[in-house]
């Protein structure tokens, strides 16, 4: 029987042994960190998981958040031009997010509980040659840098030459709940974009405010500037930038309870948007494969890393079950099907974190007056190849809108 060895414990290496081991096959994961160290650690995103991301749990039998409880409906978009246009998109079933450090630990004690082996270690380059050699296949799941340098870039697509955005996200109370509860999208012209978050986490029902703020722009300030140097300072900053730039956010505030639930739970920081080659070869002949953040670095802005990182993780399960013969055949058939749902991915959040093209303008234009349109964008944040579909250029966009409005009779809105 064929052996899997992981290196990893996020959502792509957890989805993958979880769906190995249910399977019989003996897998190891590999991560430098054990289930108490990740859960007394520092908030590390803000991951929302969609419909068919919890399809997969339920098909693991790890989805211990039913969205009936945990759960969001809708998207509510704001854009702050001259004249806001605000409107909400609904899901046709329904999204969640928890506190990754209450996930991923709780995921970690399901993987050993039906047999999984978690060993503590820290894994680098040098390591992964003698670790292809106790198992049949090694894949890497961990988003460490030199790990990242391994796989390189893929081939045949230019490197981004930097940062789309600069980020803040952290846990807050006293935002009170958008109705129907859901993901506020929020956009200030040429500063960022807010993404609200209802989320589960220690404290219960939280917010997570998400800023996605635009190299060079007023809001960089939002990652430059530290909590601890001045705590009343970082909040009273925060909600100024809600006051100015985000509106109705604001309008759900109350002051006197607003605050950052802990200082642990705030992130500040940038990274390049990277996808990397699928597998690369080892001097022993042997190969290694990449999955989730390794193979594809996403932008939170669409919030598609975690659901990307499952969909990989899920063909390569599949592909294991159904040819455990791992050569360089395998791996391109592991490349081939899953490209579309992960370069889609890939392409859509650097188009919302890049400057916004004209369709894109045009596409929310239309958006605001054809709810049957706006629903079927916000539903694709389950599918992001049907979403790439509509906005990979202008005339994708144009044939997505005249398409809706001819579905009811109307005239295309440019």
């Amino acid at each position: 029987m064929a052996s899997v060895g992981i290196v990893g414990a996020g959502t792509a290496g957890l989805h993958l042994g979880l769906q190995l081991v249910q399977a019989g096959i003996p897998v190891t994961i590999y991560t430098n960190r054990t289930a108490d160290e990740v859960g007394s650690g520092r908030l590390t995103n803000s991951v929302a998981h969609h419909a068919v991301t919890i399809d997969h749990e339920d098909r693991l039998g790890v989805n211990h958040w039913p969205v009936a409880e945990f759960g969001y409906d809708s998207h509510h978009h704001y854009f702050g031009l001259p004249d806001p246009i605000v409107f909400r998109g609904d899901f046709a079933r329904r999204s969640r997010a928890v506190d990754y450090r209450i996930y991923q630990p709780t995921l970690m004690a399901d993987f050993e509980d039906r047999g999984g082996k978690i060993e503590i270690r820290d894994v680098d380059v040098p390591d992964l040659q003698g670790l292809s050699e106790r198992h049949d296949l090694l894949t890497v799941a961990s988003g460490k840098f030199t790990l990242g340098q391994f796989f390189g870039p893929a081939v045949g697509r230019t490197p981004l030459p930097g940062p789309l955005r600069r980020l803040q996200v952290g846990l807050w109370t006293g935002i009170a709940p958008n109705d129907p509860k859901g993901v506020s999208i929020a956009a200030s012209p040429g500063n960022g974009d807010l993404l609200e978050i209802p989320i589960y986490s220690f404290q219960g029902h939280v917010t997570a405010l998400l800023f996605e703020n635009v190299p060079g722009g007023e809001l960089e300030k939002l990652v430059d500037v530290k909590h601890d140097d001045d705590p009343k300072a970082f909040r009273d900053m925060v909600l100024e930038v809600l006051r100015t730039h985000y509106p109705l956010t604001y309008a759900r505030v109350d002051e006197a309870a607003f605050g950052l639930t802990d200082p642990k739970d705030l992130l500040q920081g940038e990274f390049t948007p990277t996808l990397r080659n699928d597998y690369a070869q080892l001097d022993n002949g042997k190969y290694v494969l990449a999955v989730g953040d390794i193979h594809s670095t996403l932008d939170p802005i669409v919030g598609q890393g975690a659901n990307s990182a499952s969909a990989s993780a899920q063909v390569v399960g599949d592909a294991v079950l159904e040819d455990p013969n791992f050569d360089l055949r395998f791996m391109q058939k592991v490349a081939d099907r899953r490209r579309n749902r992960v370069e889609a991915a890939f392409d859509w959040s650097n188009l919302m974190a890049g400057p916004p093209p004209a369709h894109l303008f045009q596409l929310v234009g239309a958006m605001a007056g054809d709810q049957e349109l706006l629903n079927e964008f916000t539903w694709n944040f389950n599918y992001p190849d049907r979403q790439w579909d509509i906005l990979a250029t202008p005339e994708r966009t144009a044939a997505a809108i005249a398409r809706s409005a001819a579905s009811k009779g109307a005239p295309a809105r440019a």
